[in-house]
């Protein structure tokens, strides 16, 4: 009688986890959805004239002459870095955080624009001033920490932590000298040019 070999008594191995499907674009026009609700009700009952938080403190003409300028030097300072960092860990562990979205077609389009108008309703509109710029970056970067999966404190994390607050707070700054359609621009085109990039990676490591 044959004695069985040690590795026919061991368990067949599990098979490999099925990969997560994509994000889509309709969660992320659900998000903004939710995100604009919400900034209405605060803005609704804590602002006397809530119209004033879109046509100032500056016209809403020039909001978009000063905003759209504002946003080009932005994507363009965003690029820089991404350049300067491209084979940095935390570089890398953004790319892998965003390349969970479905990035076909024109969605890197539409996904910049839902974040812009959701997060800036929200955080800008709604919630700066009521708080202010620091407190509300704060909370910018705790809503973020779930996207970003940080699990460890390490200098990547702290990177990527420092580059979500130190956006807000630009965008908090914009939104406070500028006005509201300004930050909208500048967060549109900083998302634009990150989920562009990230697409471009993607390809390139599936070349």
């Amino acid at each position: 009688m044959t004695r069985p070999a040690s590795s026919d008594l061991l368990p067949p191995p599990k098979p490999p986890a099925a990969p997560r499907p994509p994000i889509r674009l309709s969660a992320q026009v659900l998000t903004c959805l939710v995100f604009c609700l919400i900034a209405a009700a605060i803005i609704w009952f804590t602002q006397d004239a809530p119209l004033d938080l879109f046509t100032r403190p500056a016209a809403p003409m020039w909001q978009l002459v000063i905003g759209q300028g504002l946003a080009l030097l932005a994507a363009a300072v965003s690029y820089g870095l991404y350049r300067l960092g491209t084979s940095s860990e935390s570089t890398a562990r953004t790319i892998a955080t965003y390349a969970r979205l479905d990035l076909a077609g024109f969605n890197p389009l539409w996904m910049a624009l839902a974040a812009a108008i959701g997060e800036e309703m929200l955080f800008r509109a709604a919630l700066q001033p009521l708080l202010g710029v620091w407190i509300v970056s704060l909370l910018f970067l705790v809503t973020h920490v779930p996207v970003y999966r940080f699990r460890k404190l390490d200098r990547a994390t702290l990177v990527q932590a420092a580059g979500v607050f130190g956006s807000s707070v630009v965008l908090g700054f914009t939104f406070q000298y500028v006005g509201f359609i300004a930050a909208v621009l500048v967060h549109l085109w900083i998302d634009i040019v990150g989920l562009l990039v990230v697409r471009a990676a993607i390809r390139v490591r599936t070349m």
